[in-house]
């Protein structure tokens, strides 16, 4: 077999990709872990639980960790589905304040304080609205669901938020 940069290079990513990280399970059945990808928004899409008065419910999220990725958010949107959502988390705790400047959908804008409970929840803001939504004192992240959902839910301040 000749060894040309680009067979060489085909070797090493093959081997890195073999060593990648792993989680276990109870069960201590390995697992490969996966990024996933948002197919409208390119985002990366996480597992997120609220849970409160012994009832958890799980999401699917898309992380929305850069400048431009959290100014952009939901925007044009016109449709996102029942366990979706989208996270902007803060590099440090501040106070936040949201709008729905080209949000075509209604959204429940739940601010998470620093101890990874909700703080407030802004619910069914207004689609294009460009009045500030506020956070009840400093962050660490913000979470949009649909409209509506987190009544659904029974999720109120003080439920549990984690990622």
């Amino acid at each position: 077999m000749r060894w040309t940069l680009p067979t060489i290079l085909a070797s090493f990513a093959l081997a890195a990709g073999a060593c990648s990280p792993q989680t276990t399970t109870a069960a201590s059945t390995p697992q490969q872990v996966a990024p996933t990808k948002h197919p409208i928004s390119g985002l990366d899409v996480i597992p997120l639980t609220i849970s409160q008065n012994g009832n958890t419910h799980a999401f699917r999220v898309e992380v929305a960790r850069t400048d431009a990725e959290q100014q952009k958010g939901l925007m044009f949107r016109t449709k996102m589905g029942k366990d979706e959502g989208m996270l902007f988390p803060s590099p440090y705790p501040e106070a936040r304040s949201f709008w729905m400047k080209n949000t075509v959908i209604p959204l429940d804008i739940v601010f998470i304080g620093t101890d990874h409970r909700i703080s407030n929840v802004a619910a069914n803001a207004v689609p294009y609205s460009e009045a500030p939504i506020n956070s009840a004192g400093e962050t660490i992240a913000v979470l949009e669901l649909n409209g509506g959902r987190a009544a659904e839910l029974g999720f109120t301040p003080g439920a549990l938020v984690s990622w």
